[in-house]
């Protein structure tokens, strides 16, 4: 798997879609994008607004996960007032190695990473920053820990499969969060790059091996309740790729007990 990765690393484009600031942002935004052609632009446009009133640099990297719609056309045609990196490779991955890509191209002293469809509103990100600010290494964004704030919930059987994945989380990894596939997370890049580089898993079930890797490094994880509303279009495949989600929680065990995070 880590083969793989690097070859494709090796080959992936980067541009610059604008040019970059001289001072290292505060915070990076990682976007991952896998055809998401009829909804990035707004996105991105979205979080440049709220990047360019906020009191801090910023950066945008997308990371466009093998597309083969017009997704990376789209993200070079988006003006913006903050720097915007593109991030582009052929083959489709996962959300995972997208993520994994972007963390590694930011140069923020905190990395967001956010799903395209900004299901979480990028504003939510101040509560994330004041939780980092005290002391937080990995903050993540919670629908459970207040559902009040959710403005369109899932359907019953997706929110029914997401309570039964996090009590496997809790059961087999011993992550005691109430959410770890909240699309919003922010972290220390410098602290959470070595956690990346000791990742296995490409695809949707990345989230708890990261957590997971990250409390065994003996980071911080702090959990934070957001706004959330449900955006149609998701590119999970409920029974496929739980099932696939279920057995990486397998796989990571297992990779812990062989001593593949030490």
């Amino acid at each position: 798997m880590r083969a793989a990765m690097a070859t494709s690393e090796s080959s992936a484009e980067a541009h610059r879609v604008t040019a970059e600031s001289s001072k290292p942002p505060r915070v990076s935004v990682v976007v991952p994008a896998y055809k998401e052609a009829s909804r990035i632009g707004e996105s991105i446009a979205r979080i440049d607004e709220f990047l360019t009133g906020a009191p801090f640099d910023a950066e945008v990297v997308v990371v466009d996960d093998g597309s083969p719609d017009n997704t990376s056309d789209v993200v070079r045609s988006v003006k913006t007032a903050c720097p915007l990196r593109l991030i582009r490779y052929d083959q489709n991955h996962g959300k995972g190695y997208a993520v994994r890509m972007g963390v590694f191209a930011a140069t923020g002293k905190y990395v967001l990473f956010t799903d395209a469809d900004l299901s979480a509103p990028i504003e939510e990100m101040d509560k994330l920053l004041a939780a980092a600010a005290k002391g937080g290494d990995v903050v993540i964004g919670s629908r459970a820990v207040d559902r009040a704030l959710i403005e369109k919930h899932q359907s019953p059987l997706r929110e029914i499969g997401g309570i039964v994945f996090n009590r496997m989380v809790k059961l087999l990894l011993g992550l005691n969060l109430h959410d770890t596939q909240c699309g919003f997370k922010l972290f220390d890049r410098e602290k959470i790059r070595p956690v990346f580089e000791k990742l296995t898993i490409a695809g949707f079930g990345f989230d708890p091996e990261l957590l997971f890797v990250a409390a065994k490094a003996g980071l911080t994880i702090q959990e934070v309740p957001v706004r959330w509303r449900h955006a149609e279009g998701s590119k999970i495949r409920f029974f496929r790729d739980g099932l696939r989600m279920f057995s990486d929680l397998i796989l990571i065990r297992w990779n812990s007990i062989k001593g593949m995070y030490s």
